[in-house]
């Protein structure tokens, strides 16, 4: 059983309606109606050693990527974020280790306003659970379900990036010095794009950010949205250091289902082209026009002859065999 169809079957065709519930299990973060001019967006994520960190990352690094992967998910729902619960295992109180984690965590939450109101502690093996809550005008959250064919598809920054980095450091691959940099960095700290998100609302019409690759991640929304796409790849934010670095095929699977991106993919009508990249501006990361929205179901990668490009890789998958661990 893969991941996502053990939260289809056994968590969200169980979960109740009402409560004040706008949007339940299956998106970036749930939506409850918080007053009558405001919604909640909450969202909880778990990072495990071994599994997607590696033991000896360094604390600030760690730190910053706890809370930037739940950011992440703020900003896919053009939410503000506003408190996050941080719960922890660990195997040992380092002091040491704790003052550079506790330091970096504190000046993510300052630079993005938000404030820690709780949480847990325990001895453990390496375990990090966030949970964020951000706040969005009533009824305006983005979501996975509102993509229309004919929609165009961006994408924020660049993709593959981390993807690159996690095997640099794995040792199955070796990049040139310029390029490794920049691949750790993607990899260790990931900007979550939540001035974008934000400036998104009156524009996009669904959105998701890319964590577990841009194929799986686009497909929640195809899913959920009941329509098609089309991407095309020279169309995609693609680097000559890194397309050069590695075979055609390894750079593809990076580009397109590597995950641990982190950046956001969204739909908007043709119309509002000019506006989006007056967003993008403003929020100071770049966009691209990667495809289109379509009435036939699928997902399709259009290559620069028109010819489609396989799809052998998906994106991270928590439970499938077939899946690289984004740490092991």
């Amino acid at each position: 059983m893969r991941e996502f169809d053990f939260i289809r079957r056994y968590l969200q065709a169980g979960a109740q309606a009402g409560n004040g519930v706008v949007v339940g299990i299956g998106d970036d973060a749930a939506v409850v109606r918080a007053d009558a001019e405001s919604d909640w967006c909450i969202s909880s994520d778990m990072l495990v050693g071994g599994r997607h960190f590696f033991f000896d990352t360094a604390p600030e690094d760690l730190a910053h990527k706890v809370l930037a992967v739940n950011l992440s998910d703020m900003a896919a729902m053009g939410a503000v974020p506003r408190w996050v619960l941080l719960s922890m295992a660990l195997p040992e109180l380092d002091e040491a280790w704790i003052s550079r984690f506790s330091g970096r965590f504190f000046a993510m939450c300052r630079e993005y306003g938000v404030a820690l109101i709780g949480g847990d502690t325990t001895r453990g093996g390496w375990v990090f659970s966030v949970t964020v809550i951000g706040e969005v005008p009533r009824g305006r959250a983005l979501t996975r379900s509102a993509a229309q064919a004919g929609d165009d598809i961006w994408v924020s920054g660049q993709l593959g990036w981390a993807a690159a980095g996690l095997q640099h450091c794995l040792k199955t691959v070796e990049l040139p010095p310029a390029c490794a940099e920049q691949a750790l960095a993607a990899l260790l700290r990931p900007t979550p794009r939540v001035a974008l998100g934000r400036l998104l609302l009156p524009l996009a019409h669904a959105a998701q950010d890319v964590s577990d690759g841009l194929v799986q991640d686009l497909g929640h929304i195809l899913t959920a949205s009941g329509v098609g796409g089309r991407i095309y790849w020279p169309q995609l934010p693609l680097d000559e250091c890194l397309a050069a670095a590695v075979s055609p095929a390894q750079y593809r699977d990076w580009v397109l289902a590597g995950g641990d991106d982190y950046e956001l993919v969204f739909t908007a009508p043709p119309s509002v082209r000019t506006e989006i990249r007056q967003a993008a501006q403003a929020a100071g990361v770049a966009v691209s026009l990667v495809g289109e929205m379509t009435a036939e179901p699928g997902l399709r990668i259009v290559a620069a002859d028109g010819s489609l490009l396989p799809q052998e890789k998906t994106g991270f998958d928590h439970f499938s065999d077939g899946a690289v661990d984004e740490a092991v």
